[in-house]
């Protein structure tokens, strides 16, 4: 049984002034997604500056979102790392908070081998009980998730599930639903390709663009679901100015600009993360705009 089927948002992490977490904002978030009709909460992965929160921060605020959550939506927790060590803390922590699901993204900076893959993700999912979702976003990690990888992966190892797909290469995606041939679950990581990957059988999509257009990326994939192909492309293509700009810096730079314009209270960044381009910000709020959003 799927994880969730649908739009599940990669929320961000505000911030107060005091750069501490923001845990009423976050509140204020996860009641905003969920009365928008959001199908599962991320919490804690790349759009939540994971990197950059330290360990009893990583920690809380998936404690913290599990228990306000209560039960709503589906929480899934980021607890990948570049660390197996790490990560297999972070994931008995999460599940131990009650995470119906973990989020692991491949690691970064140090990489790993095929069979580097293998190990770390089996060695995070045979710590836990909770399904596991593979995360493949080698534009930030360097590091790439063969198809094969992935289908091995998930037919030797229980409760891994799940991929986010985040290589924007289509063609990989055709031949890994290809190889998997159901056995893997198959989730957008990029909002400008969730019809396309719907398209190659995948359920649903872990999303930054649902922070600022939750009922709208959630319509989208429903849209796709229940067989209303024409209206669902006609949404992806209608939503490709506003990706562009939530992309035209790293994430999350935009989208928490984005949702401070639109009086989220989604605060400032962690370093390296900056303050965006006046220009960039320029072109962030048009489209804001153009989409109805302020």
């Amino acid at each position: 049984m799927a994880i969730f089927k649908g739009a599940g948002v990669a929320i961000v992490t505000p911030f107060t002034e005091n750069d501490e977490v923001n845990y009423a904002a976050l509140d204020r978030m996860i009641d905003f997604q969920i009365e928008q009709g959001t199908d599962a909460i991320i919490i804690c992965g790349t759009t939540g500056e994971s990197s950059t929160l330290n360990y009893e921060e990583h920690d809380e605020c998936i404690r913290h979102t599990v228990e306000y959550v209560a039960g709503r939506v589906p929480v899934v927790a980021g607890t990948g790392s570049n660390c197996t060590s790490e990560a297999v803390r972070l994931s008995i922590h999460a599940e131990q908070s009650g995470a119906d699901a973990l989020l692991c993204v491949t690691p970064y900076y140090n990489k790993a081998t095929q069979k580097g893959l293998k190990e770390y993700f089996t060695a995070i999912a045979e710590s836990v009980s909770i399904p596991v979702i593979m995360y493949n976003v080698p534009s930030r990690t360097g590091c790439n998730i063969l198809p094969e990888t992935a289908v091995e992966l998930a037919k030797t190892v229980p409760n891994i599930v799940a991929i986010k797909e985040a290589s924007g290469n289509i063609s990989q995606v055709a031949k890994l639903a290809s190889l998997a041939n159901g056995c893997l679950d198959i989730y957008s990581g990029n909002d400008d390709q969730i019809v396309p990957l719907l398209s190659l059988g995948g359920i649903g999509v872990i999303s930054v663009l649902s922070n600022v257009a939750p009922k709208f990326t959630h319509d989208m994939v429903a849209n796709y679901l229940e067989g209303n192909v024409a209206e669902a492309t006609r949404m992806q293509l209608e939503a490709i100015p506003l990706c562009n700009a939530l992309f035209c810096e790293v994430n999350p730079i935009p989208v928490k600009t984005a949702l401070n314009m639109m009086g989220m209270e989604a605060g400032g960044f962690r370093g390296p993360l900056c303050e965006m381009e006046e220009a960039n910000k320029a072109k962030l709020q048009t489209a804001l705009e153009n989409a109805g959003l302020l």
